[in-house]
């Protein structure tokens, strides 16, 4: 028997509901839904939600190498595939599999700790890198393949995926990449130094952050904003990509560019006139 794990923000009311006429609907198709608890296997992961939801949810499409279906719920939705007022047809095209598969780059992170310890996370948005002293700045060391390239006072530095350019990366200031791109971001906030601007590196490349001894409080490091790692002075951070990425269901073909549009409603109408009036 098909299965399907489905993935609910359960502080939600509306949520709830249009997940329950989904699970009912795709049982009568003869398809088990799931919880995310369960170890059975399962050929997708359908979450109800907005973009934190679907973050949180990628865990586990990742882990179990399935894609990942968003029903957006929330305000942005750029995760998301599907709308609430498209249910029927998403569940004849779950249940016919009539998606395709999109692949996302996932960054990998090694966190080497003054004592030697290490440890690991993963993010497929962004690793932001955080002071928690809010009086102070942090001191960072940066490096790019092993080569220091600055240092600087700032209040963070994230590190983003394409995906994640959108997120907490754009709202810093750095660019938008399209999610096909293989690249790593570097996005530093409220930094003070001579070079402090955003770099995109290729995905053979390795970036490092170092917590520089004069702190006045430890760092930390936010996967997706749902993972914490305390960093102290004299912490290593090495980021790359990852060979595990998470994939995504798409219903539709439509362009990053158009989706871009949309999701930011942004003001292209007439963009082609060139400045010129008819006469």
């Amino acid at each position: 028997m098909r299965s399907i794990m489905m993935i609910v923000n359960e502080k939600r009311e509306d949520a709830a509901k249009l997940a329950s006429q989904v699970q009912v609907a795709l049982e009568e198709r003869e398809i088990a839904v799931v919880g995310a608890e369960s170890d059975r296997d399962v050929e997708l992961v359908l979450v109800f939600g907005g973009d934190g939801t679907i973050l949180w949810s990628a865990q586990a499409a990742r882990e179990r190498s399935v894609p990942l279906l968003g029903v957006n719920l929330g305000h942005m939705g750029f995760l998301a595939e599907a709308e609430v007022s498209s249910l029927e047809s998403l569940v004849d095209r779950v249940a016919a599999a009539d998606y395709a598969v999109e692949e996302r780059m996932t960054l990998e992170l090694d966190v080497q700790m003054p004592d030697g310890s290490m440890q690991h996370d993963w993010a497929i948005n962004e690793a932001a890198i955080m002071r928690t002293d809010l009086a102070h700045p942090a001191h960072f060391g940066i490096g790019v393949d092993g080569q220091g390239v600055s240092t600087y006072g700032a209040d963070g530095i994230i590190l983003s995926t394409p995906t994640g350019s959108t997120a907490y990366s754009y709202s810093a200031g750095g660019p938008v990449v399209w999610p096909d791109t293989e690249a790593v971001l570097m996005v530093p906030l409220a930094a003070h130094g001579l070079f402090t601007r955003p770099l995109v590196v290729g995905p053979n490349s390795e970036l490092e952050v170092s917590i520089l001894k004069q702190q006045w409080a430890d760092i930390e490091v936010w996967c997706d904003g749902i993972r914490r790692i305390t960093a102290p002075a004299g912490t290593r951070i090495l980021c790359r990509p990852s060979k595990v990425p998470v994939k995504l269901a798409r219903l539709s073909d439509t362009p990053f560019s158009a989706r871009l549009v949309a999701k930011f409603d942004l003001p292209v109408s007439g963009w082609r006139r060139l400045g010129l009036e008819e006469s």
